[in-house]
């Protein structure tokens, strides 16, 4: 068993990567996405990935690992299932008041989001707890045993619990639980002193409703796709990605589902720290532009961001996550053309089918069809031959748009590839310049099918002045799923000013979270030796609404780490807002354990130089559009994997690989490094 494969599962292609432990090659495979059924496409590329690597056998997989969007997709579409609520009395309708905010501050049109529960399936029951634990109000038993009951009867599968103050006595919420069990025991249960033991009662029931809402989706999905991947000969236990960049176990990851929000894209940025640490470039902002969407997110020093919250679809979500913006920007996206005549891109996509036009089934203009039209993108094939191009198709389908605004089909395809690269570039924006991060001082690091397409233009338009695209960008979250470690997270309130004199009463709270994240490690089969813990806590000034993540030293809390974390608030506080206020109170909100369990890695293997050269790698030429030449250019077309370490291209040139295709512009040129990273450095001055 020498066998390690991850799995991430896209809107248009599955992409698996599999390392062999026992000769150290990794291999690369995609197949078409099967949104009806993603474990489908995943049981079909899997047998094909140990096809292509000599007819191995399923049972030698000894580490499996997946990515999924099936939750993603289900809070989008709003396929979750029939959801109860059960609350205290008086707050039935906070899930609808919110916080009293319009989405959009201008538009008195705007409406909110439907809430995933209607009001008659939103019970109240008698009870009340205290900011300070304390109960005025004892669970009235009856009549939690009356609300389950009308659940029952109005057909309800899931019912989430959010009790006021259930994060500081947790006892009422787990009651409930107990009774639900009695009266209703198919039921999907989610509660809140579970699923997000924090303040802020509206952002923790809009999570643990969104728990309870896709919850039976997500745990049905894994639990088919274990089984069927065990009838197929699979015998060690599959893991899936959490919105953290750590993985769990499919049983875990059934309980919690929220925390799989972000599971897909999660892993494509550890993996990408992972290798440009090892690069010697830890400062990066990644780029996975696949079919449907892009996401981008920013690593210091080797370390992705963190947030503690997110909205999808303007329902907010709190669970620990990485922090990764997402725009509907990808190679599917669709072109169109608005009331003022003005052309548009995103965020609709083609998906897998009917996918793009040159795909054969669509008809719709997309970015993939634009970059066919000038030629940047195979107008034959893609994906060594597995994909055939059709090239007339994606003219017709941007005909359709060019004429309406008067423009030449390549003028109109350009002008695609235009708009979608400004959409990506306010996306960085908002992970870099808006959070106090200048992107010039970081390197562009694009994967995903269609990343390094776009990286050099999109690094012109930030002012970026180098791109390293990975070996395997196309698969890069597959191959992330083989260099992330199993991780869980473990928080609690606790509103504490930050002076010398708290540092017992810090260590307590990280005491306790400790034991937690102990019993974790225990029932996980966790080896001592794998074992660590992240500690952190979000900070604020007294009287401030909104908190920011500090790092806690190693070692005992005394009075000189409670400085360090004074101040370390005060540096972030500078940099988020451009401003400290060092005679303020400073308060401690909510604490922070990260278990980490590690797993053996796929391994960044060194190459060395061969005897080829670079013009060795040439396969042909293609006629690309650039508008920098303003016509079609003749540029050289390289096959990546005949490229050696040490090789320098100069564009303008074409570097194809299975997964992807990169471009390279005028004035761009490209090194290989011995980790087989492509390392672009951008030389011009002016954007296209």
């Amino acid at each position: 068993m020498s066998l390690r494969i991850g799995v991430d599962t896209g809107g248009t292609f599955t992409d698996l990567c599999a390392f062999d432990e026992s000769t150290g090659q990794v291999h690369v495979r995609k197949v078409s996405s099967t949104p009806d059924d993603p474990g489908r496409a995943i049981i079909q590329g899997v047998h094909e990935l140990l096809g292509q690597i000599g007819g191995r056998n399923i049972g030698e997989i000894s580490y499996f690992a997946h990515g999924t969007t099936v939750g993603t997709n289900a809070l989008l579409t709003g396929r979750g299932v029939r959801t109860g609520l059960i609350t205290t009395k008086g707050f039935r309708d906070l899930l609808e008041l919110g916080r009293g905010r319009r989405p959009h501050m201008y538009d008195l049109q705007a409406d909110k989001p439907e809430p995933f529960i209607p009001r008659d399936l939103r019970m109240e029951v008698n009870e009340r707890v205290r900011h300070d634990g304390r109960v005025e109000i004892p669970l009235d038993h009856d009549e939690v045993r009356a609300a389950v009951r009308e659940l029952k009867a109005q057909g309800v599968e899931s019912i989430a619990v959010c009790l006021l103050y259930s994060y500081v006595r947790p006892e009422h919420e787990r009651e409930i639980g107990r009774i639900v069990a009695e009266e209703f025991p198919e039921a999907y249960v989610s509660l809140s002193s579970d699923v997000l033991p924090e303040f802020r009662e509206f952002e923790r029931l809009s999570t643990v409703v969104t728990n309870a809402y896709v919850g039976p989706v997500v745990a049905k999905y894994l639990a088919r796709l274990r089984r069927n991947l065990a009838d197929a000969g699979l015998r060690c236990l599959p893991h899936v990605t959490q919105s953290n960049g750590g993985i769990i176990p499919f049983p875990t990851a059934e309980e919690l589902p929220v925390r799989l929000v972000l599971s897909g894209p999660s892993t494509g940025v550890v993996g990408a720290a992972a290798i440009m640490t090892a690069a010697g470039s830890p400062d990066i902002i990644t780029f996975d532009m696949g079919g449907t969407s892009s996401d981008v997110s920013l690593v210091q020093n080797g370390t992705p961001k963190v947030t503690s919250s997110m909205e999808l679809d303007g329902r907010p979500i709190r669970s620990p996550m990485l922090d990764i913006h997402t725009v509907g920007a990808g190679g599917g996206s669709i072109a169109w053309i608005d009331s003022g005549n003005h052309l548009r891109v995103g965020p609709a996509s083609a998906g897998a089918f009917p996918g793009p036009a040159c795909y054969g089934n669509g008809q719709e203009p997309t970015v993939t069809d634009a970059n066919v039209v000038l030629q940047v993108l195979n107008p034959d094939y893609l994906l060594n031959g597995q994909l055939k191009i059709d090239a007339q198709a994606s003219h017709r389908a941007i005909k359709a748009i060019a004429d309406p605004l008067g423009l030449t089909v390549a003028e109109a395809a350009q002008g695609i590839i235009r708009v979608v690269t400004a959409n990506m570039a306010r996306a960085i924006r908002v992970i870099s310049v808006q959070r106090g991060y200048d992107p010039r001082d970081y390197v562009l690091v694009p994967f995903g099918g269609a990343g390094p397409l776009h990286a050099s233009r999109l690094a012109t338009e930030l002012g970026i002045n180098r791109i390293i695209v990975p070996e395997t960008p196309g698969a890069q979250s597959a191959l992330g799923l083989l260099m992330t470690d199993i991780r869980s997270d473990f928080m609690r309130t606790k509103i504490i000013p930050v002076t010398p004199e708290a540092a017992a009463g810090f260590s307590q709270v990280f005491a306790e979270l400790t034991e937690q994240a102990t019993a974790w490690f225990t029932e996980e089969n966790i080896e001592e030796d794998r074992r660590s813990l992240l500690c952190r806590i979000e900070m604020r000034y007294a009287g401030q609404n909104y908190e920011l993540p500090v790092d806690v030293p190693d070692g005992v809390l005394d009075g000189e780490s409670i400085n360090s974390l004074i101040e370390g608030f005060q540096r972030a506080h500078d940099r988020m807002y451009g401003y400290s206020a060092r005679n303020e109170i400073v308060e401690a909100v909510t604490f922070r354990v990260q278990a980490i369990a590690t797993v053996p890695r796929a391994d960044l293997r060194r190459s060395t130089v061969e005897g080829r050269k670079p013009e060795d790698a040439v396969i042909g030429y293609r006629d690309v559009f650039l508008p920098e030449k303003g016509d079609y250019v003749p540029c050289p077309v390289y096959n990546r994997s005949l490229l050696d370490v040490g090789h320098r291209i100069a564009g303008p040139a074409v570097v194809e690989q299975m997964d992807t295709t990169t471009l390279l512009l005028p004035s761009d040129v490209c090194v290989v490094d011995d980790l087989r990273n492509l390392v672009i450095e951008i030389r011009r001055s002016t954007s296209e």
